[in-house]
Parts: C-alpha cells; structure tokens; sequence
C-alpha cells in the first residue's frame, strides 16, 4: 500500500512537471506568433522638455529664493510673448499667410551590428520623419557602428541619403567609433561631427575564411562541392582552394573596394580618396586633418546648443520582443557578465 502511495506521488509530481513545461513552451510560442504579426511604433520623446527639466532642477538647488522668483517672472513673460507670438501666427495662417516655421532637431540613434539589422527600425524612423520635415529643419544622427557587410551598410546609406534627396540638413555625430561600413553611412551627411578619441575611417574591405582540407585529407574524409558556373564558389571551407579561384576572389574583393572608394569620393569631394582609402583608422583630431570630419564635437555639446534655436525631438521605432528573444537576451547577458568577473578577476584572456 505504501508503494502504491509513493508511486501515486511520484506520479502527480511528474504529471505535474510535465504540464508545466507544456505551458511555459505554449506561452513562448504563443508570445513569438504574435511578436511575428505585431508592427513596432514610434516612440517619440522631446529631448527640449528633458533639457528644461534638468535645468529647472539645477536651478532649484542653485539659486537662491529671490532669484528663483526673478527666474519665474522672466518665464512668464517669455511664456505670454510666445502665446502672442502663437495668436498672431495663427491668424497669418487663417488669412492665408504662410506662418513662421518652428525650426526642428530630428535625432535618430543607430547603433550598428555586423549585419546593420538596425536599417529596418532606421527606415520607418526616417520615413516618419520625411513626412513632417521641412527644409528649415534638421536630421541628427547619432552613429555608432564598426562595419560589417557592405551589402547591408549601403542599404543603410542609401536610408541615409533619402534625407539628403528632400534637401533636408543631415547632420551626423560619432561619439566613438564609424569604421568601414560605419563611415559608408557617415559621409552621407552634410556635415560630420566627431568626439576627439572617437575612431573614422578603415575606408577599406576585408574577407577571412578558415580552410579544414588538410583536416579531412589527414582523416581520411572527402568532400564534395557541386556548382553550376564557373566562380559559383571561387573559395571553400573544406576543399581544396586553387590559385585561380583566390585570384577571383582578390578581384571581386578590389571591386568592392572601388565601389566603395567611389561611394565616400561622391559625398565628401574634398577627400584625397588615395590617402585615406587605405584600410586605416583616424582619431576624431586626426581624422579632421585628413577631412574625414568637420567638427570636433560630442553629440550633447550639439544637442545643447541646437536646443536654444530649435525644438529637438528624438524619434525612434522600437518593437515588442518576444519572451523567447527576452530568455535569448537574458542568457547572452549573464554569459557576458561572467566572462568579465573572470576577465578582471583572474586575467585569464590575453590583452
């Protein structure tokens, strides 16, 4: 009887066990359907209101009673000079007057990974943006990126460029790092702006790929490949590379590199494209030198000073994420967060 009971025992907890693993992997495919069929929105934040706040703030603790009542009354007539300024726009609009525009700053931030799958937030963001923008205002982007596939990055430039064609200002910041794919979008701008340690240039194109045929050669594994055209596959993995197919790869590799060459050349004329389309990186005080920037300058020294003259306004396009990619990100962070405590603990990573 005994028996009976433990096993009965057993047997719920199992069951139990079981079901429960059917929800969770129910509720994670249920979560990764609808995170398929959702659309992303646009959050738009207005950097203009945050700046005042923190002034405000500041302020509260800095000055004094007195001069906080001076301050206010100084508000308040600017507030009732701008409400006037307002009534009287409105009727140059009702009489058909065209009203004076209140000059916008449109920031957008990119942060790219080797595949630049940020371009399809960048789209919407710039589209969204296309449709309310006038000539009188501007684009700032903050960019951060080392490249990757150039494929993806002229994508991602071509966003870029669709400012530049409805001859809106584009203007782009680098606080650290637009190397090769990075520096594609970055000369697409009318003007841009680096911090002095940030890292431009690398206008250049790279190809690794490992190769195991002695491997398999040695443990006695063949390995076939099948193509239909001469340079389907000019270099493999696992057989056997030739001198010719290396050459078409050389070749296809320099004619990225021209494309490229001619891309930054189109965009910054001023360039000796020679000089600086050599594969090398500037610093943001070097990089001025070879005139791959113009300004020396963070993004929020830019941002603090547009803001006296315009309303500066952040615009992003952000998407729900699943509870899987959640559990995916999660388990990424932990792993980076362990392999640091073992870095600075223990050393044990070659500097």
């Amino acid at each position: 009887m005994e028996f009976l009971y433990e096993y009965g025992l057993f047997f719920a907890k199992t069951i139990t066990f079981v079901l429960a693993f059917a929800a969770i992997i129910a509720l994670i495919a249920s979560s990764a359907i609808k995170q398929g069929a959702k659309k992303g929105e646009l959050e738009i934040t207005d950097i203009s209101e945050q700046l005042h706040d923190i002034e405000d703030e500041m302020n509260h603790h800095l000055l004094t009673k007195e001069q906080l009542k001076e301050k206010e009354k100084q508000e308040k007539k600017q507030a009732k000079e701008k409400e006037k300024a307002d009534k009287a726009a409105s009727k140059k609009q009702a009489d058909g007057n065209e009203p004076e525009h209140e000059s916008k700053l449109f920031v957008i931030d990119f942060n790219g990974s080797i595949d630049a799958k940020e371009v399809s937030a960048l789209r919407e963001e710039i589209t969204a943006i296309l449709l309310v923008a006038t000539e009188k205002d501007e684009v700032f982007i903050r960019l951060e990126s080392a490249g990757g596939m150039a494929h993806c990055y002229g994508l991602a430039a071509s966003q870029l460029d669709r400012i530049r064609q409805a001859k809106i200002p584009l203007t782009v910041s680098v606080d650290k790092v637009a190397a090769s794919g990075g520096y594609m979008m970055a000369c697409v701008a009318d003007k841009i702006l680096s911090a002095p340690f940030a890292i431009l240039g690398s206008i250049g194109v790279i190809a690794q790929i490992p190769n195991f045929n002695k491997i398999l050669k040695k443990n006695d594994v063949e390995f076939e490949q099948l193509t239909a055209g001469k340079y389907k596959r000019t270099l493999t993995m696992f057989g056997e590379n030739t001198d010719e197919g290396r050459e078409k790869f050389v070749e296809e590799i320099e004619e990225m590199h021209e494309l490229f060459k001619a891309h930054v050349s189109e965009n910054r004329p001023q360039l000796d494209i020679e000089k600086v389309a050599t594969g090398e990186t500037w610093s943001g005080k070097k990089a001025i030198e070879v005139g791959l920037v113009d300004v020396v300058t963070t993004s929020d020294d830019y941002l603090c000073q547009a803001n006296k003259t315009s309303k500066v306004i952040a615009v992003k396009y952000a998407t729900k994420k699943g509870l899987a990619e959640k559990f995916s990100k999660a388990a990424s962070l932990s792993a980076e967060s362990f392999l640091g405590k073992l870095w600075q603990n223990n050393r044990i990573f070659p500097s």
